[in-house]
């Protein structure tokens, strides 16, 4: 069948896995993330998607613009993706038999932003999130479905200490807004910049796992 975004796959064993996507940071693409994937849990069916725009060097989800006062970000590109996101996870499900009932999104930094916004906006797509990195797009907090369609969904969140890209103050505002909701929320800050190290995907791998143990998706 034909997909709406190229993609790098992982294949479980078994009857109806859960899906575990893999949403990567601006200008990579899905080799990045998907690196990942044989040190994650087993169970998961892993897909790691290439964002739709082209961004410098690789792909983003929403253009950004890196100006001498800050980032600018043309947020409303954002919907647009998380769109085509929405319509990926449904063909996924169809193609890999995964079940649509244990969908969790997993992304870094603006991956991360694009899994908050479907976290909020659509949370009946997912079952579960990981937001590593990430920021709150402003818009997004302002269309959040009702709260109680968020009842119990397990979220990790992630944010280094020294990140000069999305400073530490992007990660609480994500933390404060999730407080808003009744979701099952891990907040974890580590002594990093903007990146992924050993200790927070040891923490990520940790989380993964206990969201299946613990039936939770």
């Amino acid at each position: 069948m034909s997909f709406s975004l190229i993609h790098r796959v992982q294949q479980a064993e078994g009857p109806r896995p859960p899906l575990l996507l893999l949403l990567h940071g601006v200008g990579s693409h899905e080799d990045d993330l998907f690196g990942l994937a044989p040190w994650l849990d087993a169970r998961y069916t892993i897909v790691s998607p290439r964002a739709p725009l082209k961004h410098g060097g690789g792909w983003g989800w929403y253009p950004i613009a890196f100006l001498e006062d800050g980032l600018e970000f043309d947020e409303e590109v954002a919907f647009e993706s998380a769109q085509t996101l929405e319509l990926f996870i449904l063909e996924c499900h169809k193609a890999y038999g995964t079940d649509p009932a244990r969908t969790v999104l997993m992304g870094f930094s603006q991956g991360a932003a694009m899994a908050l916004l479907l976290l909020l906006t659509r949370p009946e797509c997912l079952s579960s999130a990981v937001l590593m990195s990430g920021r709150l797009i402003p818009e997004a907090a302002q269309r959040a479905a009702h709260y109680m369609a968020l009842v119990g969904k397990p979220v990790f969140v992630a944010h280094g200490l020294y990140d000069s890209v999305l400073p530490i103050d992007q990660g609480r505002a994500i933390q404060a807004e999730l407080k808003r909701y009744p979701v099952l929320m891990t907040y974890k800050e580590y002594p990093m910049g903007h990146e992924v190290s050993p200790q927070s995907i040891a923490d990520v791998q940790s989380f993964l796992t206990e969201v299946l143990d613990n039936g939770n998706n």
